[in-house]
């Protein structure tokens, strides 16, 4: 954990993320009722801080001490620094779950559980691309065709699409975004 750890807080600082809202999040907040989120592998709290600014109490989750210290002290942010690896998501707790450019497969089902009646789960990272594409490297960071939208079955799924982006750094890359609802019995 030390030296993952240590790899993200050189990662902040050396090649830091955009700032502005992901324009997934703020298309689809809406959809949710408002009350607990949370924003996983929140990094430096750019979807953290406009989900406080819309009135969400927000559990900010992330390994990297350097990424959360980068955000606003706010009584609505609760900023949790911890390994991912080991995290247990609490059931029934949350009227929105966002995941932007994280994957831990072991999540998707806790993601579910976590979610109350109605909530909605904002994911979005990247998948596995043919040609140049090598961004993530790593194949454990990349979904498969269709993985993120059947690892969500069970949900209402409000949007899903596979596409090709343009990174920040100029990068291209392919990503999966997806947008459900867990239904209300």
């Amino acid at each position: 954990m030390i030296e993952d750890k240590e790899r993200w807080n050189v990662r902040h600082v050396e090649k830091p993320m955009r700032k502005n809202v992901e324009p997934l999040v703020e298309k689809y907040i809406d959809l949710a009722t408002v009350g607990n989120a949370l924003d996983i592998a929140c990094g430096t709290g750019r979807n953290t801080h406009f989900l406080a600014k819309k009135g969400f109490m927000v559990d900010a989750v992330d390994l990297s001490d350097y990424a959360l210290s980068c955000i606003d002290e706010d009584k609505k942010i609760n900023k949790i620094e911890v390994d991912l690896d080991e995290y247990t998501l609490a059931s029934k707790k949350y009227d929105l779950i966002i995941n932007i450019n994280y994957l831990q497969r072991r999540f998707f089902p806790q993601i579910k559980e976590a979610l109350k009646e109605g909530g909605v789960v904002i994911f979005e990272t990247f998948i596995v691309a043919h040609g140049d594409f090598n961004n993530p490297a790593n194949p454990e960071y990349l979904l498969r065709k269709n993985e993120l939208l059947h690892a969500f079955i069970g949900l209402d799924i409000v949007y899903y699409e596979e596409k090709d982006e343009i990174n920040l750094r100029g990068e291209k890359i392919r990503v999966a975004s997806l947008v459900a609802q867990k239904p209300t019995c």
